[in-house]
């Protein structure tokens, strides 16, 4: 049964997104601040909206894939937002990496007007989006959990209910730490094989068979190994969700040594001007700092 869904925030990931659904039988109201991002969707079948209160105004389901926190509070509760035109019975669902602590307070906030709300950020980038094989790690009510599993499908492979509202947030910082304290290894590692004059090309097989594999000593050592930073997750928008997490451990007075370091190293790309490069340059200044500063041709 086709469900009228609404997706705001059409982005590198919010577009392919929107397309899954759309190729799976369902009518969109789309709309993306810059109208640009909006016309391949209409072009397909989707309609237009000139306002996130637009779309809301028509659909059932409410998708949001937006940057931030202050982005995703604009979309739903700013001027032209989501709750104007919002009403009992709908759901909203932010598909965005932001604040565990504001998205319970979002979900509150919209409860008071009857509508429910999912945090459901995403791990697997833009080629997840594309293919359709992201992992989805959710937070909010059961039951508005399995209304919308039938669209996640649609979405990814790997779909987990982790719990109520900001646990899906939770999640997917949980997920950041991993993948950006394992980058900061993987570059420690090929470094350190450089120093010492072996084949880092070398290394990197010979671990790929061992306890020390991984999905990043696959993808991102083999960026590192090519100096090929084209970006599948920019480096500003890591610093972004490491900032987040290290908020978040502030405030719960918490020890995160690993994620502290992995958040000074994009902080310290962002000023050597590489926001755009993916977050696999961190071995950029591994190397630097090894005094292994030449890049391999």
């Amino acid at each position: 049964m086709s469900t009228k869904i609404g997706f705001i925030g059409l982005g590198i990931m919010g577009r392919p997104m929107a397309q899954n659904l759309m190729r799976a039988g369902h009518k969109l109201w789309v709309h993306g601040r810059r109208p640009t991002t909006m016309e391949s969707l209409v072009m397909e079948g989707a309609q237009g909206c000139g306002s996130a209160a637009e779309v809301a105004a028509h659909a059932d389901v409410i998708f949001v894939m937006v940057s931030d926190t202050p982005d995703v509070e604009q979309v739903i509760f700013g001027a032209g937002g989501v709750i104007e035109r919002a009403r009992a019975g709908q759901v909203v669902v932010d598909m965005s990496t932001i604040s565990p602590v504001e998205t319970r307070r979002f979900a509150h906030d919209l409860a008071a007007k009857g509508v429910e709300m999912l945090d459901a950020p995403v791990s697997g980038g833009e080629v997840g989006a594309v293919n359709a094989t992201l992992s989805i790690m959710v937070g909010g009510k059961e039951e508005s959990f399995q209304r919308v599993k039938p669209l996640f499908d649609c979405l990814g492979k790997n779909i987990v209910h982790v719990g109520a509202h900001g646990a899906g947030q939770v999640a997917k910082a949980c997920n950041q730490i991993v993948v950006g304290v394992t980058i900061e290894a993987v570059s420690e590692a090929l470094s350190f094989a450089r120093r010492n004059n072996v084949d880092p090309a070398k290394v990197r097989e010979a671990l790929m068979g061992g306890f020390a594999g991984s999905k990043i000593l696959e993808v991102h050592g083999k960026r590192m190994l090519d100096h090929d930073f084209k970006p599948g997750f920019k480096v500003k928008l890591h610093q972004k969700d490491l900032r987040i997490v290290m908020e978040t451990a502030h405030t719960l007075g918490m020890f995160l040594p690993g994620a502290a370091l992995v958040a000074q190293q994009l902080n310290a790309l962002i000023g050597l001007g590489d926001a755009e490069l993916d977050s696999a340059a961190i071995v950029k200044n591994v190397e630097k700092l090894c005094g292994l500063d030449t890049p391999r041709s």
